[in-house]
């Protein structure tokens, strides 16, 4: 019986340092936030899948080199880049420095301002609880909002939830971003869009909106009952495992590894402007978040938001003129037009569904290609051409690999 006892007790020790002792090599596999080690690698070991096309890794080679090129040059301190294919994560890397003259640098999970791409990430949500039932694409607004006005009765009562998401309001280009640029509370801007003579009826011209746009937020609160950054941080975030992403000043400033907004190379303040308009422009996220719901995206998850919900959120609702001349250099674009948060490009043998963001000198480009199943995003500190040639840069290099890309097939093992 004593030896029986010896035996177990030992057996039992044994496996405990055995596990302590996996627990501790396994560190680096952790969540780059959890670990100290992690720190010094560029992504979570167990997220980043093997890629075996050959094509696919000279693609990513080809367009790595671009990357630290452009950083090695001066044209930005740093950046963070995700690459998304078929059901994998393929690439997920931060380059540089957090912030010019500091030795932190920039990781998988450091966290950016994402700019208008918020609007992208809002319309997903809008997909989320369409899925769900409590909101619907062609629902009026006036069904959440019975108080709101446009100065046109008639446009006030055929506005709906679409024309918000696609930029069909009516309402002028941009108007009231320099009340935004002064961080004016929204509910004010709101109220002054009463004030404004529209363009045309909702649904018939595309003119750009962070006031109008951000109407959704409203919405989406008076369909919950629970405010806009709750319900995206329950309804999306949370389910996708995007752990760094939030919608508020107070998250990202109270957050220890978020990249620094740069006028070139002069690193300025995080500001609060545009967080009062978050569905149009406040969201933060690193690119480990953007690779997450890249991957969601491109794999589609049934239960959250099936391949009708997106063919709804990117189907295209008005021409919208692409303004990033990189795009017609590179990537050839017959066809721009806006879709529901999301920019689609037309072109010879695919479509892409594109957008960029910018704020407070920070840039973000996100795209992906449904019929090829890949999607890249990358986030960067500072304004300029890395941000601008990026998404394109990297479509044109997967373009010229395509073929061989489409043609290899994995051989067998002997």
């Amino acid at each position: 019986m004593k030896a029986a006892f010896w035996i177990v007790s030992f057996s039992c020790v044994a496996l405990f340092f055995f596990n302590l002792s996996s627990r501790r090599a396994d560190v680096s596999a952790l969540p780059l936030k959890d670990s100290v080690v992690a720190k010094v690698v560029a992504a979570p070991k167990k997220m980043v899948a093997t890629e075996e096309n050959p094509f696919v890794k000279e693609t990513i080679n080809e367009f790595e080199s671009f990357v630290k090129t452009m950083i090695a040059n001066g044209q930005a301190p740093g950046a963070a880049v995700a690459i998304v294919r078929d059901t994998n994560i393929i690439f997920l890397k931060g380059f540089g420095l957090r912030e010019m003259g500091k030795p932190d640098s920039i990781n998988a999970r450091t966290v950016f301002r994402v700019g208008s791409v918020s609007k992208s990430i809002t319309a997903t949500l809008c997909a989320v609880l369409v899925q769900q039932g409590i909101i619907d694409w062609d629902d009026p607004v006036k069904k959440y909002l019975p108080d709101f006005k446009l100065k046109s009765e008639s446009a006030t009562e055929k506005l709906k939830l679409r024309h918000l998401l696609s930029h069909t309001e009516g309402l002028p280009y941009h108007a009231y971003t320099d009340m935004v640029d002064r961080n004016a509370p929204v509910d004010t801007l709101i109220d002054y869009l009463q004030d404004l003579d529209l363009i045309a009826e909702p649904g018939k011209i595309h003119s750009y909106q962070n006031v109008g746009f951000s109407l959704i937020g409203k919405v989406i609160e008076a369909a919950t009952h629970r405010s806009f950054e709750d319900v995206i941080t329950e309804k999306l975030f949370k389910p996708l495992s995007m752990d760094d992403a939030s919608a508020s000043y107070q998250k990202i400033i109270e957050d220890d590894d978020v990249a620094k907004p740069h006028q070139v190379t002069r690193p300025r303040k995080i500001s609060p402007t545009y967080f009062s308009v978050a569905p149009a422009g406040g969201i933060n996220a690193s690119a480990q978040d953007m690779a997450l719901w890249l991957k969601a995206l491109i794999c589609e998850k049934p239960t959250m938001f099936p391949s009708k919900r997106i063919n709804e959120m990117l189907k295209p609702q008005v021409w919208a003129p692409i303004r990033n001349y990189y795009f017609y250099k590179l990537k050839k674009v017959r066809k721009p037009f806006y879709a529901l948060g999301w920019r689609i490009f037309a072109m010879n043998n695919d479509t892409l569904a594109y957008h960029g963001g910018f704020v407070n000198n920070y840039r973000c480009e996100v795209a992906f290609s449904r019929k090829n199943k890949i999607g890249i995003a990358i986030l960067v500190n500072t304004p300029g051409m890395l941000a601008d040639q990026a998404v394109p840069k990297f479509f044109s290099i997967y373009d010229r690999h395509l073929d061989s890309i489409s043609r290899w097939k994995r051989r067998p093992s002997l």
